[in-house]
């Protein structure tokens, strides 16, 4: 069954904005598990404009649920895993000044790198996923990495889901059954929303898990995050 994991970064830009700690993001945090999030997501960056390294730290001993950390394999980031110890770690390649994730990784250009980071990772006993674009090659390139799981990089099937969804998804499906096909695990985000979602996992329904956020946030100051979230798990319970 697909599991919902709530991305707080949005929280954590709220509150950088204004400076002091209102929105509270640990509280956020803790919130979002209790109205049924089965996931929390934090994405640091380098210049921590949102989610911050201690923000982080602090979060994990206040979730039973499990941890998702994504993030550009750099040193830093590395370290911050290995302190913390999240259930899953997302391999994502955006630079330093990218607003959001734009692209996954080219698994077969940057395997040898990519072989190396998933060992670090897997030798502490953190599942390690590794966001891809829906091309099967990618997801087999991802295999050979020892990854345990692939991100499927979704901001093109929501752009394209409004004029045909079937068109939009055909690549996801491909892709989704190679990463069946080659045993890896199977996650999925970026864009999703109430719109979109549960066409992506009626079609899709060996999906593991989604990680949202934007669109949570930004529905939750109209519906709640209470409600926000229950709306969101009840597109993707529903086998």
């Amino acid at each position: 069954m697909t599991r919902l994991s709530v991305n707080i970064n949005k929280i954590a830009t709220l509150r950088n904005a204004r400076g002091g700690n209102i929105p509270d993001v640990e509280k956020a945090a803790v919130d979002c598990v209790r109205f049924g999030a089965e996931g929390i997501t934090v994405h640091p960056r380098p210049d921590e404009r949102h989610i911050r390294y201690s923000d982080v730290r602090a979060i994990r001993p206040l979730i039973n649920v499990e941890m998702n950390i994504e993030g550009n394999p750099i040193p830093g980031f590395n370290a911050l895993v290995k302190e913390v110890r999240p259930d899953q770690v997302t391999l994502v390649p955006d630079a330093p000044d990218a607003i959001t994730s734009n692209a996954g990784w080219d698994t077969v250009r940057n395997a040898e790198f990519l072989t190396e980071i998933c060992k670090e990772f897997r030798d502490c006993g953190i599942r390690t996923s590794i966001f891809v674009n829906p091309d099967p090659v990618m997801v087999r390139g991802a295999a050979l990495c020892g990854a345990d799981r692939v991100e499927l990089y979704t901001a093109g099937y929501a752009e394209d889901y409004p004029s045909c969804r079937e068109k939009a998804i055909a690549p996801y499906l491909e892709a989704a059954e190679a990463a069946r096909e080659c045993g890896l695990g199977l996650n999925a985000g970026h864009d999703l929303n109430l719109e979109n979602l549960e066409y992506f996992i009626r079609t899709i329904p060996w999906t593991d898990e989604v990680s949202i956020g934007h669109a949570v946030i930004s529905d939750a100051l109209y519906m709640g995050l209470e409600k926000t979230i229950g709306a969101y798990l009840s597109k993707i319970k529903i086998f």
